[in-house]
């Protein structure tokens, strides 16, 4: 059975896709890659139908990673329901996911960077700060800290609101 991951921004332009494509570049590189279902979604519909920012993608690229055509999507209720974890951005993304769960019953929902040393901090939405290069260093090391989790066997389950 595989494990399913939803990488969650604002709009899935920019930080979700990447972490969708990190990821699943550092499941394959690891040979795991028929052990997980990885996607993203953003929870915005603001953004839907636009492809992923080119300085994002730029990044991606930069570092040796293959990227396939995305265009952004809004998660849905059905997604809580057909995912095992959602890995959100920030705490705005947190928050809006808390609501449209009904308080996440079911423990899926974290932050990315929970899984480094960086608990309950943020991943700076580049859009803004146009500083992709540290949102390209904290996604990876989100990435390398989730998948190391998800390798040893070490739990989630913890609530991660602030």
């Amino acid at each position: 059975m595989k494990t399913k991951i939803l990488f969650v921004c604002h709009g899935n332009v920019g930080r979700s896709p990447t972490a969708e494509y990190v990821f699943k570049d550092l499941v394959y590189k690891n040979g795991l890659a028929n052990q997980f279902e990885i996607s993203s979604g953003g929870t915005s519909a603001g953004a839907v139908g636009i492809p992923f920012d080119p300085r994002a993608k730029a990044k991606v690229i930069e570092h040796g990673i293959q990227v396939k055509e995305h265009f952004a999507r809004q998660m849905t209720a059905e997604d809580y329901d057909c995912y095992d974890m959602i890995l959100c951005m920030d705490h705005i993304n947190l928050d809006d996911l808390y609501q449209m769960t009904d308080d996440d019953p079911q423990h899926k929902i974290s932050l990315l960077l929970d899984f480094t040393d960086r608990k309950g901090e943020d991943i700076a939405d580049p859009w803004y700060t146009r500083d992709f290069d540290t949102a390209w260093r904290e996604i990876y090391a989100g990435c390398e800290g989730l998948l190391e989790t998800l390798t040893s066997g070490e739990g989630h389950g913890e609530d991660r609101r602030s």
